[in-house]
This record gives structure tokens, sequence and C-alpha cells, in this order.
């Protein structure tokens, strides 16, 4: 076995895990006692909980060399987050070992590493002394930070102020400008416009090649092919595939395709699925709201295999009579007549709310495969998008 020092990898994880414990209805055991609740009406439906063992890793060992942007994937659940917020010193593992040879720099949910009383500036000098670095340090980084950032107007309000995508702009630039010799990302750059992101990308970029790590959360793998060179598959807190950016891409899209999806006890959609049937496509969604709700909005947005978005709708869009009554519990469908897909394996977003309030989402949860839906094309239909226009041309004029 080749020996390896600090000088090859910036990160070295060795059978890292971590176990929670997660609260569940016990039925069987009947009614919770009587108690404050109940008297005030809050507790008739109570039931004892118990409590299970959730392993959000297991085992995982890797290494991330210096120099690299590495891709890590898998579905929702596969423990991407937690192992990020383990490298990050917010979440202690339950075993295992993490070595790291360098000041990590970390860009996690909005809302991590800022003090929302704290202005703008404040937080560039808060977030610098965390990493160790000295004043003139931050002085020096600081004009290029704003300048990125592009919030100038609003540096010196306290950033419980801003919207989720001025934070998100002060919150990367930060991150990349003060110099941290790894940097982890998880999927916030998706608040942000399509110009900010394609600027965060450049940006990355010329970290890595800087001689520093960049770890990368995303469902898009369209920006996944573009910045990384290698990729991590995780699937069920198990490392099931690291190297090769086209191998690992290739296992995760291939895997888990026209299945059905469960989630959690207590969220509003218990699962779904969709597949293609003849020349449509139907999305069956189980929907539990514990409520019945009077103006039920479900709507999905279908992304090709890169996470790019392909169409998407709503009944409030569509214009649609859905529902006749209000909806707590049952299937809901949607069928999907046009336009008519290309061959290939597509993704689901889904979404649930009352009229008011987000009761439920969840990017990239369902996947299904089409094959033979539209006329068959001479082209590639990665050379020309994954949906068959209608399309008329007319011709006026002398031959």
């Amino acid at each position: 076995m080749e020996l390896r020092t600090h000088r090859d990898v910036a990160l070295s994880i060795s059978g890292l895990s971590k176990c929670y414990q997660i609260a569940r209805l016990n039925d069987k055991e009947g009614p919770a006692p009587r108690g404050f609740l109940d008297r005030l009406g809050f507790g008739a439906n109570r039931h004892r909980t118990t409590r299970e063992p959730f392993w959000a890793l297991r085992d995982v060992s890797l290494e991330i060399p210096w120099g690299e942007v590495v891709g890590v994937v898998g579905r929702n659940g596969a423990g991407k987050s937690t192992l990020l917020k383990i490298l990050s010193r917010i979440t202690e593992p339950t075993a295992g070992r993490v070595d790291v040879y360098g000041r990590i720099g970390s860009l996690l949910e909005v809302g991590t590493g800022f003090h929302p009383e704290l202005t703008g500036r404040e937080n560039i000098y808060l977030n610098g002394q965390i990493l160790g670095m000295r004043r003139r340090e931050i002085d020096h980084a600081f004009d290029a930070i704003v300048d990125f950032s592009e919030i100038e107007g609003f540096l010196d309000t306290p950033v419980k102020r801003y919207s989720s995508g001025m934070y998100v702009r002060l919150a990367f630039a930060v991150a990349t400008h003060l110099q941290p010799e790894i940097l982890i990302i998880d999927e916030v750059l998706a608040v942000g416009d399509a110009a900010f992101q394609r600027k965060c990308v450049a940006r990355m970029v010329d970290v890595a090649r800087s001689g520093r790590s960049v770890l990368f959360v995303s469902h898009n793998m369209a920006v996944v092919k573009e910045l990384c060179r290698s990729a991590v598959l995780l699937d069920h807190g198990r490392v099931v595939r690291q190297g090769s950016l086209d191998e690992a891409l290739a296992a995760y899209l291939g895997s888990s395709t026209d299945d059905r999806r469960e989630f959690p006890p207590g969220t509003p959609v218990r699962s779904a699925y969709a597949r293609q049937e003849d020349d449509v496509v139907r999305l069956y969604v189980e929907v539990d709201a514990g409520r019945p709700l009077a103006t039920p909005n479900l709507g999905f947005v279908i992304s090709d295999h890169l996470g790019s978005p392909v169409c998407g709708t709503n009944p409030v869009v569509n214009r649609s009579a859905f529902p006749v009554r209000p909806v707590g519990r049952g299937t809901i469908t949607a069928t999907l007549t046009s336009p008519r897909l290309l061959d290939g394996t597509y993704q689901v977003s889904l979404w649930l709310d009352d009229g008011s309030e987000m009761l439920f989402h969840e990017k990239h949860c369902v996947r299904f495969d089409v094959r033979g839906m539209a006329r068959p094309l001479q082209l590639d239909p990665k050379d020309v998008g994954w949906i068959e226009p209608e399309c008329r041309f007319d011709f006026a004029g002398a031959n």
C-alpha cells in the first residue's frame, strides 16, 4: 500500500459513522398517559414514542487530494450534508476519524456561519478571525469580498435583514476570498441567480487552480460536470463509488429508476413515483396532510439526468379545476401529455402547499425512464435537448 503524506492529501477520513436517535410512534402501546397537554386539548391523539437508531453515515473512508474539486453526489438522505457538517466541525461523529491538513472554509445551508445581529462588514471580520487570520490579512481581502458579493450598499446593515440571495452572495465571497485551504460547499448556489452561479463556478475553479481543495455537493449534475474532476457517490450513508466523475455519475444516474419513493412518517407527502404509460407520463403522489386542505396546490418540475429543468407546472399555473373538494388523505395523479419527452432518465422535484404555507418541498426525489415516447430522432438528445417541440415552418417569397 502506498504511503501518503499531508502533502498529497487535504482530508483523510477513516471509518466515519454518525448515528441519530429518531423518535417513532408506537401505536401498539396505546395512547400516552393523560397530562398537561391533554388538559389543554392538544394531547388527545398522542401516542407513546420509541427511539430507534438511524445511521446517517456508516464506515465512510475517503481521501481528498490537494488541488482537486471533488463532487459529492447521492439521493436525498444519502448522508451528504451530514458528512460535510462533520468535516466542518458542526456535528460530532459517532465513530471514526477525520484528519484535516489545512484551514477549512464552509458554506453550508443559508444561515450558517454569520451572526444575524452583526452587519455584513462585521461578519466579514468575524469569519476571518474564526479562520485564524490576522486583521491585516482580512483588510487585504476586504475589497475583493465586497466587490464579488455586489452588496456594497448594504454592507453596514445587519445580515438578518438580507434576502437569501444577498446572504449567499456575501457568504460565498467570504468563504472563497479569506484563503481557506479546503473549501466545503453544500448546495447553496441554488439560491443565487444564473449569472451569479456562473461567477461562483469560475471562482471555485480559480480556488482549485491555486492548489486548494473543494468538496462540492449539488443536485445539479450539469454544474458538477463543469466543476469537478472526480466524485464520491453516497447511498444510505455508505460510499458506493469514488474516483472517476463519469463512472460515479453513471452509477448515480443508473440507480433507482422507476421506483416508489417513501417519505418519513409525519410528512404530508407519504410516497411518490412516476412512470411512462404509452405516450404520457403519470406522477402518483400519496398525500396524508393530517387535515383537509381547502386549496391544495401540488407542483412538480421534471429535470433531465443532469438536474437541469425540462418542464414543470401546478394546478394554479395550469388553471386546472383540481381539486373539486378539500384534500386531506389520498392519491393525487398528474398526467403529462405534452411535451413529448425524448428517451432518457428524468428526475422530479415536488412541492405541496395549501395556498398560504409550504407544506412539503424536495428536489429530485423521484426518477423515471422514458423510452419511445417521442418519434425517433436522428440527432442525439444531448445535442438538441430533451423534449420534442411542436413546430411549423412556413415560407413566403420567390422560389
